[in-house]
């Protein structure tokens, strides 16, 4: 296949501009062994930025994929961090490399809330797709899948004491459950809209719920040995339950309706929940963010708005001082009033133990925060805000008025709103960025902001001749001339009396074009006038010369590079062709059915392109004006279209994330660059056409550059295909275990490309086993026969190849024709000690899935009966080793203690605890209540 035209590849560059994405949460990390409270994490569409908030600078990017992050959880050893994005995958990245190692594939759509256990051994998410997924991260497998909620899940907070998980979702549910039979014992019906956020505090013993009104709910949590029962009314059968494998996610009994009813029935004697109160909150919207400190001290809210609550947690000791002085006035008082029959009376109220401490104002609407406490009573507070900005404040919370304290602002590094223009140098070295509060230069080698201007809405923009000065058209009808050596606004001339949509540049570079929303194109040329400022020096200013007046709003003007015509798009979804000389009319351009937002005139002035909110792009002639393709382009409306200099090829950007290149001689498609996670508003290619940069509503800045490596479009269709093709399989239906019904606990783990492709090699690999067994078993025949020794059989490097990979990911689609070939080597390995506990995990599995097929084939008996002997053997010299190599280390900690006359940490702080719980138990059992 020859190549007529060779096409070179636009490459993905770096992303800029974007310091947090407003989709995923913020949260403290260590890093380096430093300090926690000096790293930050955010997501930045599909990666994540580790911030240095002291020197505000960058020190480490997880890379990501092509979906964007939506949530972010530190492991509580601070060493990883575990990552959802929105197509439902998990990565847990390692904090000292940067690498991932650990990928979760479970939900359909985009993680809302990740949450580890207090040994970092377990992960729970939740999605958007309703589902509740525990993860063992450890074994790098999923546990099982927890059905039940109705909508979004929102936050999922684990009671490690009780083996317990509490979720709740926008259903407006808080959903209980018991982790060792997968099985939701309790559901909390007091709210009456979405439930956005909850927080445990008391150890465990209370939940605080943030609803969709003002109020934060207390529920307390009473567990069953704080029941006071009869000896006969706790059977030892509901405090325990029988040991499940957490390998394989098996439930240690299969119930019915009456099984169900019976676990429901005593898991609720188990624990109960009882509201005793709400905390009031001074805005009247939703709980976006309910979150507290590592010790669960102080409590820290807020809503859609700009403010931030932050309440206090009063310590057991200090309530109960507070009750025994009032115990003290209430007797008092009771003694006055008992001749006339009165009583006192001293309840312990909600407000008695919550307090609010202060409120801190944001400088935007705030979408997520993070918070530590010192040991000294000084809380750092990090918010991630809508306008790509994070900020940093310090709270001395033991004082009586406490006044927050802002310590740092990230802002230099990209946009406040997003940019609705683009522009490069001449030289291919500056590229200008322009939003609604701000423009500013960036070096496009270093990616470096080179200045910051304070401007109105910008809508277009271009660099002078001379790269020394920048003109930029406004939302209000302005053009804004800035110096880029002083970074000030030289002049503000009054062009429009509405919007300034379009400026171009004349080939001649003597002036330029402008169009508005008044209806008129103007023409200016560019001037030297004296400044009374700039004393003798002189500076740049636009005078002037020429009106044309339209019927219609102008929305984009383009000279051609000739210098003979100038095209204009109006309102009325026309193109219409002036000589530029005369400004007579010369072409009408007629057939698209919504208005044209973008055009350009090829190098040689005999092209034109349109693109419009039709999703459409057009090739005319400016010769005849006729039209020589009409082609759809993208899923939603067409936002920006360029040339690439000295050539027929132009990119077209879209409100459907794509940038697209043309071919405008053949009418093809020659690439998609994919990547932003928001509409695509401008495009800006270099006069070199070797980079491309893009900007989206995702407040990020792209940058594509040209590489060498040719394009043949025979094979990017078939890509294009295939890719297709793989999301169609990943999003068919999902696999469901025969035999058993859809319950509350499922099966953690999805049907992806990746799991079919493993599938693919597994059975690739069975068959290259069966067909070496036919070649030994032949080779072995003849030997025999021949009276000479078998020699050592030599395995296929294909299959030694295909031997490497996981057996386990895939099994729940692999057909049941290749499961006997499969126990066979399952039976094989264990008898050999080869990787036991993975043949144990996927004997197991395949076990549960093919249970009636299995025990029902005569064939396999002899093979069921070698994997049960092998299996209990190898498994127990596996307990024994375990079990000595833990005897050992017990006796070496033993030897160090009694020689160094010390107790290691983890003994003293199980010691701790149960004094601190024997202390508890003896407080509440005093009485609160004189009569």
């Amino acid at each position: 296949m020859g190549l007529t035209r060779q096409y070179l590849r636009y490459a993905a560059g770096p992303v800029f501009g974007v310091i947090a994405s407003p989709k995923a949460n913020v949260a403290f990390v260590t890093l380096r062994g430093g300090e926690r409270a000096r790293y930050a994490a955010v997501g930045a569409c599909e990666q994540v930025f580790v911030w240095d908030l002291r020197t505000a600078e960058k020190v480490l990017v997880l890379e990501g994929k092509k979906h964007a992050v939506t949530c972010l959880r530190p492991s509580p050893d601070g060493v990883h961090l575990a990552v959802g994005y929105e197509d439902g995958s998990i990565r847990v990245f390692s904090l000292r490399s940067g690498d991932s190692h650990v990928s979760f594939n479970g939900h359909k759509s985009a993680v809302s809330v990740i949450r580890y256990d207090d040994l970092g051994a377990r992960l729970v998410s939740g999605s958007r797709d309703t589902d509740v997924i525990v993860w063992d991260v450890i074994n790098e497998c999923g546990l099982y899948r927890l059905r039940g909620h109705k909508d979004d899940v929102t936050q999922a907070l684990f009671l490690n004491k009780k083996n317990l998980l509490v979720t709740s979702s926008k259903d407006s549910f808080v959903k209980w459950w018991d982790l060792d039979t997968q099985h939701c014992f309790k559901t909390m019906v007091g709210h009456r809209s979405e439930v956005w956020g909850m927080v445990l505090l008391n150890q465990e013993n209370r939940l605080l719920t943030g609803s969709a009104d003002s109020e934060l709910r207390a529920w307390d949590i009473s567990y069953l040995e704080e029941v006071d029962e009869g000896p006969n009314e706790t059977p030892e059968e509901v405090r325990t339950y029988p040991a499940h494998s957490k390998q394989t996610g098996l439930r240690p009994w299969r119930t019915g309706v009456y099984g169900r009813a019976f676990i429901s029935l005593f898991l609720q004697r188990i624990l109960g929940c009882k509201k005793v109160g709400s905390v009031l909150r001074e805005g009247r919207d939703r709980v976006v963010s309910l979150t507290t400190d590592p010790r669960s001290n102080i409590i820290v809210c807020h809503g859609l708005d700009a403010t931030l609550e932050i309440f206090s947690v009063i310590p057991e000791e200090e309530v109960q001082k507070k009750m025994e002085q009032r115990l003290n006035k209430a007797r008092k008082k009771a003694r006055c009033t008992r001749a006339e029959g009165g009583t006192g009376e001293v309840k312990r109220k909600l407000s008695d133990e919550i307090q609010r401490l202060t409120s801190i104002k944001a400088s935007f609407k705030i979408r997520s925060l993070d918070c530590l406490l010192s040991p000294q009573g000084e809380m750092k507070m990090v918010l991630l805000l809508q306008n790509n900005t994070v900020e940093t404040y310090t709270l001395k919370t033991k004082e009586d008025n406490p006044v927050p304290n802002k310590t740092s602002h990230l802002t230099l590094g990209g946009h406040r709103t997003d940019v609705r223009t683009l522009a490069f140098s001449s030289d291919n070295i500056a590229l200008l960025s322009a939003s609604a509060e701000t423009a500013k230069v960036w070096n496009r080698a270093t990616l470096q902001v080179v200045r910051t201007m304070e401007c109105e809405y910008a809508l277009c923009s271009l660099f002078v001749p001379g790269d020394r000065q920048i003109i930029i058209g406004t939302k209000s009808g302005k053009l804004q001339i800035f110096d880029l050596a002083s970074g000030s606004l030289l002049e503000t001339i009054d062009a429009h009396q509405g919007a300034t949509w379009a400026v171009c540049l004349s080939p001649d570079q003597r002036g330029i074009v402008t169009g508005g929303a008044d209806k008129t194109v103007k023409f200016w040329d560019f001037e030297l006038i004296k400044d009374k400022k700039l004393g003798p020096n002189k500076r740049l200013t636009a005078k002037h010369t020429r009106t044309l007046q339209l019927d219609e709003d102008v929305l984009c003007v383009r000279y051609s590079p000739d210098q003979r015509l100038l095209a204009v798009s109006l309102l009325d979804c026309t193109v219409k062709i002036f000589y530029t000389d005369t400004l007579k009319f010369f072409l009408s351009l007629y057939g698209h059915k919504f208005p044209v937002l973008c055009l350009d005139i090829s190098h040689d002035s005999t092209l034109i392109a349109t693109g419009s909110a039709d999703r459409n792009v057009k090739v005319w002639g400016l010769d005849f004006g006729d039209c020589h393709r009409s082609m759809f382009a993208h899923d939603d409306s067409v936002m920006f279209l360029q040339f690439v200099p000295k050539t027929h090829l132009f990119f077209t950007a879209g409100k459907d994330r794509k940038i697209k290149q043309w071919d405008a001689d053949k009418f093809e498609h020659i690439q998609t660059l994919e990547g932003h996670h928001g509409e695509v508003w401008c495009v800006a290619v270099s006069p070199n056409g070797d980079y491309v940069a893009s900007s989206a509503h995702d407040k990020s800045l792209r940058l594509w550059q040209r590489s060498r490596e040719p394009i043949i479009l025979d094979e990017e269709k078939e890509m294009e295909r295939e890719a297709e093709f793989e999301e169609t399989l990943a999003n068919g239906d999902e696999p469901v275990v025969p035999g058993e019904a859809r319950g509350e606990a499922e099966l953690a783990g999805r049907k992806t490309v990746e799991t079919v492709k493993a599938a693919e090699r597994i059975m690739e690999a069975l068959e290259l086993y069966r067909e070496e067994s036919r070649k030994l078993q032949e080779h072995k025949a003849a030997c025999e026969e021949a009276g000479k020794e078998l020699p050592s059989p030599k395995m296929s490097p294909i299959l030694v190849a295909c031997g490497s990979i996981s057996l386990e990911v895939s099994l729940l689609v692999l057909p049941f024709s290749y499961v006997p070939d499969l126990l066979t080597l399952f039976s094989t390995h264990l008898q050999q000690g080869l990787e036991v506990e993975l043949v144990c995990r996927c004997l197991f599995y395949l076990l549960r899935i093919h249970f009636g097929r299995i025990t029902s084939n005569q064939m396999l008996l002899s093979v069921i009966d070698d994997l049960r002997t092998h299996t209990i053997t190898k498994v127990r010299e596996i307990r024994d080793l375990l079990g000595f190599n833990s005897a050992g280390l017990q006796f070496l900690q033993r030897e160090t203690e009694s020689r160094e006359n010390m107790m290691f940490f983890t003994a003293a702080a199980d010691t701790f605890k149960e004094k601190k719980k024997k202390k508890k138990r003896k407080r509440e059992r005093a009485v609160l209540t004189v009569t």
